[in-house]
């Protein structure tokens, strides 16, 4: 062993760390090489042009140490001047020869030494083949000039003082400084713009010229005036400003040449760079520049991003992002990949915004455009989805890359995300906030079938307004509908209010009752400081802890309001309630309604979900006393609370033994067994209990199964809901679902037909003149249309269609513009219309944000604007929880213990109640439900259009024969007074119709010819009616259908439609009042007998929430 280990030989030294890691090898059949790879080629001259030329931060050192010795050359020509005395001599030796000291000539010439050297090893090392383009260019020329002189006069000692045009190295210093630039940006890594280098260039330059031209005129002057370089300077400022003094002039022609030659340049050369800084500049203000790190780091702002940027959706974002008083120093920076539009950089160049938003061209896949918005600094981002693309599938797709993107640049900023179909809501998970377009819109449609007016009671909500709209108007609806507008939702911690720190331990319902009492304000919903639920009306078994978020309902916040005493009230006279109107009563009464200490529970049987009646007591009682009211008790008593289970209707005790017994052979209640599209929220609802074959689903065509082939054939006990459609899209799944909700009862679900083409025929076939309410939503395929307004084409000019067809047939429709919701329901000839177009102008120059609330189908609820909900994405950057309180009344979300949106009809034997304050405490006390606000509906007693008054006023006419003419008048002005007592507008234009025609021409003649066209008119009119109610008639006897229902529907009258948001406590109801509810939790009351049959329930909507979510 050891003399095996004696024979082997060492190992060299510098083969021993190598050989133990790629193992033991003998050296002798080691035969490899070590080779170097080198990134350039190994001579001496490519190592001179990477230090020299290539590497960014030597040749960097190398062009700023060139700058310097052009400067200083620049410097010793200045100093030489000042310190030069002039001899006496002939003209010509002035000019060439000067006085040089020997120490200046010193360092002259080792400057000139230095830069020659620099310039031909540069020349050598960029050297491709030609030396003549090398030694013609124009600094290498000046260098020899400079240079070479002074090199010569090393070894000519009389070339000492000769003059040399030092002064053009102010060109040379340019170039350097041009050249280092860039060597600078590409040192750092760092993209500057081309507008920075221009400006650099154009300035340089005209540096230069101005230098050359006070160096060239001293030098030229010796012989004449003997000028000093300030002289020189005034006289090529006022020459270069062409202002022309004259008081310092050029005398020899030498000088005169010279001004002619740098004149002559300087119309050549600037010319040209103030044409490429204003191309530059140009083409900056379409891509809008950068938003500078030293603003993002000092100033707030939010970025918005964008696949095209229209006015209205400009204008819809900074009104309400700037509505709130905390946002006032934000900064919004638009990212759009198009250049920006006429019309948006006009009002962009208002000095109101012109101050506050930046645009910026650029696309959100790019790190580049980001890093201009400084997305990562930035405090968030909305990005919004084009919805007047044809292709909706395609704008989300963008979206859902734009989002991606932000979040790939800049994790920590939070997303704002509007999305438009459902399906793709999944691929957004991840962002802080997400609209879904079509969710909100389908569900809108929903509830405003069994809510009437949702659509328009959400809009609101989610508005910021000072409640002032209106208020400049003749018209009381209009009054009180622009100040009820004004409330909004807020919240604030219970501990640190003034409206409901006294609550603490008491329940909800007693808290939102008195709350509403004393202050006016509407308590909606609460939320525990350790859970992210939000619950609307928890019910009175719900006790208020001192850390809960309140949210409630009120003109404004409680951080902006101020309380005064009841002695400060009687001082001031200020009424306690904020709204002012005929309804209105003293405080005393109302305080003696509500203060009762009588008990009387009017019904403590379960009631139904979605029209409870509030019945009057029993006769016995009336006799003894009036009509009172149960307190709303502190804490809730389990046996005054009515109970209902969940599983079983609510209305099947009213039912008979059979229909109950086909009831529940029909229906039960679960959660769909499918899901449309990923990410879905699961609702509790009713469901079939065996799946309808799919021939069966085709109301017009017979199969199997049944005959029927008409609506009617059904003999439907409920109404329908037709939903008129170009395609059946996932989203009509958030339609369906909120009809057919768990607490919906049975014998209120209406049957929903899917209309996918709307024909006369098929109209009549599916029922619509039997109808509750149509449903339109077909202008998918005018989503192409050049024009964007005219992407409702379609749609309202169906709509228009129905309504001249089924005057009284209540239609539901969506809109893209909100602009073209005067469309709706349009005559050409209406006065009122008009008043109202008016009247939008008017509050929309005083700056409201809802001038369009005045239309009348907007505030009925028979259309609304899906953009009006893009101010609930921009509203959720300072209210985080509006998005999910809204999905909460939209029945979108179910949380466990929240309540629901629902609504009860204020009948004959519900006026006992009196005033809001009264129903709401009857509620509070009987169901726990809390009252949000009312739909009220006035007759119009007199048809507003013009041609209507003018028919009027020919009946008129005819009838004053049979009595005598003055009387006759007189009566009938009351007459109209009267009717037309509710519209003042309408009554003073009628009159003022009837006075002018009253003066009108000869009394006989005159009054007969117009009488004849009056009476044209009306047949004219009444033929038209006549003939579409002919047309539709023929055509529902040719299908075999009645035709009883269509007479019914065309002899209705003229309705007014409003919303009143949370309005004052001595409000008083009004017959056929709808108030809105939010209904406690059905599960909250389940017994407590049977906690299995509760707990199963829970666990099943977790079951069902973790198999649909991702």
């Amino acid at each position: 062993m050891v003399d095996l280990e004696s024979e082997v030989p060492p190992l060299p030294p510098r083969y021993r760390f190598r050989d133990l890691l790629l193992g033991d090898q003998g050296w002798q059949n080691d035969d490899r090489v070590q080779v170097e790879f080198y990134m350039n080629e190994n001579t001496f001259k490519e190592r001179l042009k990477l230090f020299f030329i290539k590497n960014q931060r030597s040749s960097l050192r190398i062009r700023l140490f060139n700058f310097s010795l052009k400067l200083l050359s620049c410097l010793l020509y200045i100093i030489r001047v000042l310190l030069e005395n002039p001899s006496q001599g002939d003209e010509w030796s002035h000019i060439i020869w000067v006085n040089r000291s020997v120490p200046l000539w010193g360092l002259q010439v080792l400057v000139a030494l230095i830069s020659l050297f620099e310039t031909i090893l540069l020349g050598y090392l960029s050297y491709k083949g030609n030396i003549w383009e090398q030694i013609l260019r124009i600094p290498f020329i000046l260098e020899i000039i400079n240079a070479v002189p002074f090199i010569i006069s090393i070894f000519w000692p009389s070339l000492r003082n000769l003059f040399v045009p030092v002064f053009l190295n102010c060109w040379l210093a340019k170039h350097a400084l041009e050249n280092m630039i860039n060597d600078l940006h590409r040192a750092i890594q760092r993209t500057q713009s081309a507008m920075f280098n221009q400006v650099l260039i154009l300035i340089s330059t005209l540096l230069c010229l101005i230098f050359t031209c006070i160096c060239g005129i001293q030098h030229l002057e010796r012989i004449g005036k003997k000028l000093n370089l300030f002289d020189s300077l005034y006289f090529c400022i006022v020459t270069f400003s062409t202002v022309g003094f004259g008081d310092v002039t050029p005398e020899t022609w030498s000088s005169k040449l010279f001004v002619v030659i740098m004149i002559c340049v300087a119309l050549v050369v600037l010319p040209i760079q103030f044409e490429q800084m204003a191309y530059l500049w140009m083409e900056r203000q379409k891509s809008g520049g950068n938003y500078s790190r030293h603003r993002a780091q000092t100033e707030k702002h939010v970025v918005l991003c964008v696949s095209s940027l229209k006015i209205d959706l400009l204008m819809d974002f900074l009104n309400e992002f700037y509505a709130h008083p905390r946002l006032q120093d934000y900064y919004v920076v638009i990212l759009c990949p198009t250049e920006m539009d006429v019309q948006v950089r006009r009002v962009l160049q208002i000095p109101m915004w012109s101050q506050r938003v930046i645009y910026l061209q650029g696309s959100a896949l790019k790190d580049q455009d980001l890093l201009r918005a400084k997305m990562d600094d930035a405090e968030a981002c909305f990005i919004l989805s084009s919805r007047c693309e044809v292709d909706r599938t395609s704008s989300d797709h963008q979206t859902i890359l734009r989002a991606w993107a932000v979040k790939d640049f800049a994790p920590k900023c939070p997303l704002y995300v509007q999305i438009l179909k459902p399906e793709n809501k999944f691929h957004i998970k991840f962002a802080d906030h997400v609209v879904c377009e079509e969710e909100f819109k389908y569900a809108m449609l929903a509830l405003n079938c069994i809510c009437p007016a949702t659509s328009t009671l959400i809009t609101l909500l989610v508005h910021t307004s000072r409640g002032q709209e209106g208020q400049q108007s003749p018209e009381q609806w209009q009054k009180t509908y622009g100040r009820c507008s004004g409330n909004e939702v807020y919240h604030i911690t219970l501990e640190e209010s003034t409206f409901f720190a006294e609550y603490e331990g008491k329940s909800f319902t007693y808290a939102s009752f008195h709350a509403h009492k004393k202050y006016g304000v509407c308590l909606i919903g609460v939320r525990r400081e350790d859970n992210k639920n939000i619950l609307l009306n928890p019910g009175p078994r719900y006790i208020m802890n001192a850390t809960d978020i309140c949210f409630y309902i009120n003109i404004t916040k409680e951080e902006n309001s101020a309380f005064k005493n009841e002695d400060q009230q009687k001082k001031s006279n200020v009424p306690r309630s904020f709204y002012h109107g005929p309804s209105r009563l003293p405080v005393h009464s109302i305080i003696a309604s509500m203060g009762t200490v009588a008990i009387d529970l009017q019904d403590t049987s379960c009631r139904s979900a979605s029209g409870p009646t509030l019945s009057l007591p029993t006769e016995g009682i009336k006799e003894i006393r009036r009509p009172s009211i149960a307190p709303v008790l502190e804490v809730a008593d389990t046996s005054s609370i009515q109970t209902c289970d969940l599983l079983s209707d609510q209305s099947e005790d009213e039912t008979t033994p059979d229909e109950k017994m086909s009831s529940n052979l029909e229906y039960a209640k679960g959660y769909p067994p499918y899901s449309p599209y990923i990410g879905s929220s699961p609702t509790f609802c009713h469901l079939l209990h065996e799946k309808v074959p799919f021939c069966c689903l085709r109301l017009d065509k017979s199969c199997q199964h049944n005959y029927y082939e008409d609506a009617k054939a059904y003999g439907f006990k409920n109404k329908l809901i037709i939903v008129a459609a170009e395609t059946a899209g996932n989203g009509l799944y958030n339609f369906i679902v909120p009809l057919r909700a768990y607490y919906r009862p049975k014998k209120e679900l209406n049957p929903i037909v899917l209309l996918l083409d709307n024909p006369l025929d098929d109209l009549l076939r599916c029922g619509v003149t039997f109808a509750a309410n149509m449903v339109v939503v077909d202008k998918e395929s005018t989503m192409s249309a050049e024009e964007d307004y005219m992407a409702d084409a379609k749609t309202i000019v169906n709509v228009q269609t129905l309504f001249r067809l089924f005057s009284s047939l209540s239609i539901i429709t969506e809109l893209t513009h909100p602009a073209n919701m005067r469309f709706m329901q349009f005559r050409a000839k209406d006065c009122y219309s008009l008043a109202l177009s008016k009247l939008e102008k008017k509050e929309r120059e005083r700056g409201s944000n809802l001038a369009f609330m005045f239309r009348l189908p907007f505030a009925a609820g028979r259309v609304f604007s899906i953009s009006m909900l893009d101010t609930l994405l921009y509203q959720s950057f300072v209210k985080d929880y509006m998005i999910s309180i809204t999905r909460l009344l939209l029945g979108l979300d179910t949380t466990p213990g929240s309540g629901f949106l629902c609504s009860m009809k204020i009948t004959e034997d519900d006026l006992w109640i009196r005033t809001y304050a009264r129903l709401y405490q009857k509620l509070c006390s009987a169901t726990g439900d809390v009252p949000i606000g009312i739909y009220r509906t006035e007759s119009q007693k007199l048809t507003t259009s013009e041609s209507q008054i003018s028919i009027s006023m020919e009946e008129w006419e005819d009838t004053k024969d049979c009595k005598e003419h003055g009387h006759h008048r007189g009566n009938h002005r009351n007459s109209t007074s009267s009717d037309q007592s509710d519209h003042p507008l309408l009554r003073r234009k009628s009159l003022q119709w009837a006075r002018r025609l009253s003066r009108k021409g000869p009394k006989h003649s005159g009054k007969t010819a117009e009488k004849i066209t009056q009476q044209r008119l009306n047949l004219y009119r009444r033929s038209e009616r006549q003939e579409l109610a002919e047309l539709v008639k023929n055509r529902m006897k040719h299908l075999g259908l009645s035709t009883v229902g269509y007479d019914e529907m065309n002899d209705h009258q003229s309705t007014l439609s409003y919303i009143l948001i949370n309005p004052s406590p001595d409000t008083r109801l009004e017959l056929n009042d709808v108030v809105y509810l939010i209904r406690p939790d059905p599960l909250a009351y389940l017994p407590n007998s049977d906690p299995s049959r509760k707990h199963s329930i829970t666990t099943a909507a977790q079951d069902s929430r973790e198999e649909t979510q991702l």
